[in-house]
């Protein structure tokens, strides 16, 4: 057997023996006592925006695409999904403090209007994440004016 045969051998093997060693998932489906729901001023139009592009990583109840049981694109969404949590939950907005939910939301505001979120890879395999102007001018309205009521409290 040739040593290309062996690698390519091998390689099958791993890829095969990676499937069974699979990221955890969390998704409750149900909006928590400290979801930003709850929390903040959150319109029907606004909650259906960021449902559709920000949920699957900023909130505890991602969708998981068909494609994130094959591994390695698994780990690597876990990867994306940890970081976006770690960076903002809307899950767990109540659990903020009072300055860092300010400080959340005038960064929601900021990564929109620079077109930092969301991220391009989301956007081009999720159609429903491809933010408007409109949609982006909305969320960036409420982010301000969801600050203004948080400010108030």
């Amino acid at each position: 057997m040739s040593l290309t045969k062996k690698i390519l051998i091998a390689i099958g093997i791993i890829l095969v023996a990676i499937q069974f060693i699979r990221p955890a998932r969390s998704n409750n489906n149900q909006a928590s006592v400290t979801d930003i729901s709850k929390v903040a001023v959150f319109p029907d139009s606004i909650r259906v925006i960021i449902q559709n592009a920000c949920y699957d990583c900023h909130s505890n109840n991602t969708v998981y695409p068909w494609y994130s049981k094959i591994q390695p694109v698994g780990w690597l969404l876990a990867g994306h999904i940890k970081d976006g949590r770690d960076n903002l939950n809307f899950s767990e907005f109540g659990e903020y403090s009072p300055k860092k939910q300010l400080s959340k939301l005038d960064a929601i505001a900021t990564v929109i209007s620079e077109d930092i979120m969301p991220l391009p890879s989301y956007k081009m395999m999720h159609k429903s994440a491809r933010l408007s102007t409109g949609e982006k001018t909305l969320l960036i309205n409420w982010a301000q004016h969801a600050t203004d009521s948080l400010s108030v409290k």
